[in-house]
Formats: C-alpha cells, structure tokens, sequence
C-alpha cells in the first residue's frame, strides 16, 4: 500500500485551522504531540491517539497562522496580533514584540535560544532570550515563510515571488526567482541546502545547486503548504482540499491510473490570465498543435497553443520527452508566439537574459532585455544598477544590438560572445 489512511479527525477549534506542527517525543509523551493554530486564536495540543486537545493554550488576540517547535517542548507561536509567543508545556513563557504586521513565519533556530519571525511588515527578526538582536530587511512584500539550513543559514519566501538566503549575522547571500506569483510555503531536503516551494502560481518548484531545477503544475490556483518527508518525498496542500505526495522513488510511485488522473485533472483545469502565471497574453496569433512537435529547451517550460479556438497550455517535461497540457486557458482569444519562449529573471519574463563578465575575474552581471526595449536605454539602466563605469556605455548597447539583429524572439541566453572579455 503505498499511501496513506486517515487515523483521527482531530476537534478543538472553533474556527479554520491555519496551521499545523509536530512537538518531538519526549519521556513523557513518546510518540510526541500534535500543536495546530487556529482563527479562534488559540492552540490545540493534542496527543497522537485522542481525537480531542490535551489542552488549549490562549493567549493570543487574533489567527494564530504559524508554529514551530524546539528542543525540550517548547513551541513558538505567530499571529495576526503582530506578535509571536513562546510556550513551555501549557504555559505562555514569553511574547516576542516589534513587528508592525500579522506574523505569518516562524522558525525554533538550532541554536539554544534563537528564534526567528517572518512578517507581513517585510521583515524578519532574530530574537535571542526575547529580544529582537537583529532585523533583516530585502523582501519587497509580506514575508510568508522560513527555513532553516543549518546554525549559521536561513531561508526565507514572501509575496514579491522570490526566495533568499541569509546569514545569521545578517546578510542577504542569494536571491533566487522563478516563481511568478506569492510564494506561499518553503521547506528543505534533510542533510543537503536543496528545497522546495509552493506558491499563488499553480506550481511546486525544486531547487538544486541555487537553480530551479523543476517545476511541477498542479490543477489547483494556490499551492498553499509543501513539506519534505525524512525519505525526501514531497507533500504539498492546495485550494482543492487535496494532499498529493511527490517522490522520486519507484517503488512508491502511484500507478499507472493514478498518474493518468492526475494528468487529465491538470488538463481539465481554468487557468485565468490575469494570474500572470503563463506571461502576457494578448490576443494574437498563435500557433497549432504542431507548435508541439518541437521539444522544449528546459523543463518546466511553459508552450500556448490554440486547438479549435480555444487557448490550451502546456509543460515540457524532460525526463519523459514530451509536452504534458496543464490546462485551458480562459478568458484570453491567444497569446503571442513569445509567451512560450521567454527566459525569467527576477519573477518577470524577458526575451534574452544575457550573462555579462565585466573582468575575467570579477562577478558576473544579468543583462535582461526585451525586442521593444531600447537598448541605450537597457544599457544606461544595467549600468547604474549595477554601480559599473558609464564609459561602456556605447559597448553594452553594441552588443545587445549585436546579439538581437535578426534573430528570433525565442533564444536562449548563451549563445553569443561577451562584450567585455568577447
């Protein structure tokens, strides 16, 4: 049997239930406790095999969204209330305040004493024995979740569609973008810094060696929740009220039927254009069914075509080879041909991202550009956001003029020579 039966139907709240955390076996309850928070402001304990709470605790003024735990049964608690609460058993030990939003993450860090917030003020904090020892501001929008990675590095996903990595001591290490819309959930593979989001854009996206490496449509608008099991398996919860688990493991792949209801679902699924999830979509020409006897350049690679007129979307997968339909898209009479091929940085679409090495060993730059973008223009505003000398400024609009005459609109970004290092 390879899934899952339901054991209890667990009662306590009121009201939704927003969140949901695991406390660790201890001497006193070996199989560990159940802690999830609720609308109704409060938590529920309970233990493994009794459907109704151990106890409540109550504290909090509004939703409590998010939960953690941490060695010796403490529990970290986040809420609406704009504060975070530390508990010990049934008891309230300390409230953590300074956020000026709801707190929607928090993480139990693995070093004694160290916790971290997550809010919708677009920050996080660090707090040691509760008080705030550090701030760390960069997301553009509400922070929505957090992971740890190791003592020293953390993970944090917000609603402006990115991912970032920090230090402990502050700073920002990485930024990684893929997503195109909130990103809702974060959670990473046990002993490695690979990790998976889920987010408002219909997708569950792996992230190997700071690339996204794969994503995977599902046939729901939000992907609202993702963790990774210890066997690395993926379990992700969405707006259609299911649970679908992701492996890598033969023998714990759904059958043949499974798999194949799983497809026709994600066929028959709306996708509404405004999301943004597939680019802009105008009511051009767009090709045929043909269009889909050209493989695709990457996995994950989105393709629109129009069958009968109607507007259908499809996914390149490359480990089968093939174009898999994610669904039809409403409310639009077509996309354009470039839709299909566009390269995303920093969560928007782009016909070419050039890469540009400055100096053979210096960092290098991302020069996106699009074909109705002017490219003086392009090269004054790379430039200046990257603090580099003005003077090569006739060399940078060369070359994207250079590397653009004539081509089509869909190219990858490799094949071209450098501008600074040729």
């Amino acid at each position: 049997n390879r899934g899952f039966t339901e054991m209890h139907c667990m009662s306590g709240h009121s009201n939704f239930v927003s969140c949901v955390c695991i406390i660790p076996p201890s001497d006193l309850y070996p199989r560990g406790l159940i802690a999830t928070g609720g609308n109704d402001h409060n938590i529920c304990i309970f233990t493994v095999d009794n459907p109704a709470p151990l106890y409540v605790l109550k504290g909090h003024k509004n939703t409590v969204c998010s939960l953690s735990s941490g060695k010796f049964g403490t529990l970290l608690s986040g809420s609406w209330d704009t504060t975070a609460k530390v508990w010990l058993n049934d008891r309230c030990m300390m409230t953590l305040q300074g956020h000026t939003a709801a707190i929607w993450a928090v993480k139990i860090l693995p070093e004694q004493g160290l916790m971290l917030t997550g809010s919708a003020d677009k920050t996080i904090k660090l707090w040691k024995a509760g008080r705030c020892e550090r701030t760390f501001t960069g997301h553009e929008d509400c922070v929505r979740g957090l992971a740890i990675l190791s003592e020293m590095e953390f993970l944090s996903c917000a609603n402006d569609a990115s991912v970032r990595r920090w230090q402990i001591s502050g700073e920002c290490l990485q930024v990684y973008y893929g997503h195109t819309n909130y990103i809702y959930s974060i959670s990473v593979f046990p002993r490695c810094k690979d990790f998976v989001t889920t987010g408002e854009d219909r997708s569950l996206r792996i992230w190997k060696h700071g690339e996204c490496a794969q994503t995977i449509r599902l046939p729901a608008q939000s992907v609202w929740c993702c963790c990774v099991l210890d066997n690395g398996d993926i379990v992700v919860g969405a707006s259609d009220g299911i649970i679908r688990v992701f492996t890598e493991s033969l023998e714990r792949t759904a059958s043949a039927e499974e798999i194949q209801a799983f497809e026709n679902e994600l066929a028959q699924a709306s996708i509404d254009p405004k999301t943004g999830d597939l680019g802009d979509i105008s009511a051009d020409d767009l090709p045929g069914r043909e269009h889909l006897k050209d493989p695709g350049t990457r996995d994950g690679q989105t393709r629109l075509i129009k069958d009968n007129g109607k507007v259908e979307a499809y996914q390149w997968s490359v480990s089968e080879g093939r174009w898999i339909k994610i669904g039809d898209v409403v409310g639009s009479s077509g996309a354009t041909q470039q839709t299909s091929g566009k390269v995303l940085f920093e969560g928007k679409e782009y016909d070419y991202v050039f890469t540009i090495d400055v100096n053979e060993n210096g960092p290098s730059y991302k020069l996106p550009y699009n074909i109705t973008d002017d490219p003086w223009l392009t090269a004054y505003n790379f430039l200046q956001k990257n603090d580099l000398n003005p003077m090569f400024l006739d060399q940078v609009a060369q070359f994207i003029m250079d590397n653009t005459k004539g081509q089509t609109l869909l190219s990858t970004s490799n094949e071209f020579s450098d501008p600074f290092t040729g």
